[in-house]
């Protein structure tokens, strides 16, 4: 059996600052760097879906399968991917799957990617692909937990499969669980003993925001549980997924989608449906509380004086895993402002800043206007003189549990200090998801007694095991933490902008 592998993720902010063009795919921003062909087989032991695949569909196929490795890109979630890239990679991916003729398809996909003139980058590219390869090719595809999962999707895939932890340490068990599906899928087309899937999908009636959608808290694990549950004790339900959306795309069907397959096409609909019904009726649950930097900056002092760990503050609204640049200076402020001590943030990007700091060397001063580029109303470039504590070229290996064994370059980096508060400056973005981006420019994040992290969720898998407490700040940033805070135009009238609020009026016509 001939599989023919690719991956193309992005996750798009249509609100956002800056768009994803090809270079940005390139570099990777956290992910992988580009990979093609034989190199792609590298990534099987990286915590990414496909390397789950790759392990997984070894085990199961053994000498019975022949990978037809295309490209791997990713780029950090930005606004809408350029048509250049998105027509260049796609284009590579279907131009393969003509050439090569493949028995099956294996994507990794994250779900909520815009374009420039495709609101739905994935069902754009799935639907490509199927007419490239034809109506008997099995194509399954994994999702991120923040896809916004539309109707041209799941027609175009035989099978979607999403994550079920956010943060996102299953990414390497939910391609695992792609490729189960998709030998499964051979089997059927093959005369074996399994038997056809029904599909069964529901829309949620409301958008969640990001920061309620963390399954270290509830409702998202005992949702998540309940899937689990109903998964595994239901006969005839063979995958259950659900995809909370990621409520920063503006078209129609962004939001969160419940869906499976089974065998009984009876017992997938009764699934579906108790799992969409449990979600809704936590409606009031979904919502999350916010804190302003300068209260986020007072409760971690208070907290810090008696603990042996440090509190961790998530600079939410400028998480560039969500699409922001990652150089805002709110909360910077608030911890100069307020004195604090043995305090440490990152990263803030600013390229100009670390030649600066490159250029004068450690221990010297030097005065900039660090970072404030974001052109947010409340945000500016923070003016100031800082040391050099050291330089740092800005590479690391992630050790913790999410993408676990990836190297990342941010580029030239340096550490600034300012008062008792330290800076992890850097040439390009990455979300500050693992301890070894504050290592690499010689924070030690345990000895801190404040850690502000630039990201929303995915901090609290290396983070939160040595934090005495989270908190979540909504400074100044591009990023609108509250969906009902954004400007939609084009949203389904009826769906209410965050949980229990109000209902968006209808899509914006032009005039």
């Amino acid at each position: 059996m001939r599989i023919l592998l690719a991956g193309f993720q992005h996750e798009t902010n249509t609100f956002a600052p800056s768009k994803a063009h090809y270079d940005n795919f390139v570099r990777g921003e956290g992910f992988p760097a580009m990979v093609r062909g034989v190199d792609v087989l590298a990534l099987r032991e990286v915590n990414i879906p496909a390397g789950g695949f790759l392990r997984a569909i070894g085990e199961l196929m053994r000498n019975e399968a022949e990978l037809l490795p295309v490209i791997w890109a990713g780029a950090s979630p930005s606004a809408h991917v350029a048509t250049d890239a998105f027509e260049r990679i796609a284009g590579e991916i279907v131009d393969a799957a003509r050439a090569h003729r493949p028995d099956a398809i294996y994507l990794d996909l994250h779900g909520a990617m815009v374009t420039d003139e495709h609101d739905d980058g994935e069902g754009e590219l799935l639907a490509r692909l199927r007419a490239a390869a034809g109506a008997g090719v099995p194509i399954v595809a994994s999702l991120d937990l923040h896809a916004n999962v539309t109707q041209r999707m799941l027609e175009s895939a035989d099978a979607l499969v999403a994550y079920r932890t956010y943060p996102h340490v299953d990414m390497a068990d939910t391609g695992a669980r792609a490729a189960r599906l998709l030998q499964r899928l051979l089997m059927d087309r093959n005369g074996g003993n399994g038997r056809p899937l029904h599909r069964a999908a529901r829309r949620l009636p409301f958008l969640i925001p990001i920061n309620g959608q963390c399954t270290f808290l509830e409702p998202a694990r005992g949702i998540y549980a309940l899937l689990d549950e109903l998964e595994r004790e239901l006969d005839g339900v063979v995958s259950l997924s659900f995809t909370p959306g990621f409520p920063a795309a503006d078209f129609a069907e962004c939001g969160g989608v419940v869906w499976g397959y089974g065998d009984d096409a009876a017992r997938i609909e009764q699934a579906v449906a108790a799992l969409t019904e449990a979600v809704v009726a936590r409606e009031a649950d979904w919502a999350v509380p916010f804190l302003t930097p300068g209260e986020a900056v007072q409760e971690a002092m208070r907290l810090s004086q008696q603990a042996s760990r440090p509190v961790v503050i998530a600079d939410t609204q400028d998480n560039p895993g969500a699409g922001g640049d990652s150089n805002t200076t709110g909360m910077l402020r608030a911890l100069v402002r307020a004195g604090a001590t043995e305090a440490a943030m990152g990263l803030i990007v600013d390229p100009e800043a670390v030649r600066a700091a490159h250029a004068a060397g450690v221990g010297r001063d030097i005065t900039i206007a660090l970072g404030g580029q974001s052109g947010v109303p409340g945000d500016a470039p923070f003016e100031a003189t800082f040391r050099v504590a050291q330089l740092s070229d800005g590479r690391c290996r992630f050790d913790g549990p999410m993408m676990n064994g990836m190297d990342v370059d941010v580029g030239p980096a340096a550490r600034l200090t300012i008062g008792g508060v330290q800076v992890v400056v850097s040439t390009g973005k990455a979300q500050m998801l693992d301890r070894n981006l504050y290592r690499m420019a010689g924070v030690e994040p345990e000895r801190m007694k404040i850690l502000v992290n630039k990201s929303s969720v995915h901090f609290r898998a290396d983070f939160q095991p040595i934090a005495e407490a989270v908190l979540v700040a909504k400074a100044p940033g591009p990023l609108l933490a509250d969906p009902a805070d954004l400007p939609w135009k084009k949203l389904p009238a009826g769906l209410r902008l965050r949980p229990l609020g109000p209902a968006f009026e209808g899509p914006v016509t032009q005039r």
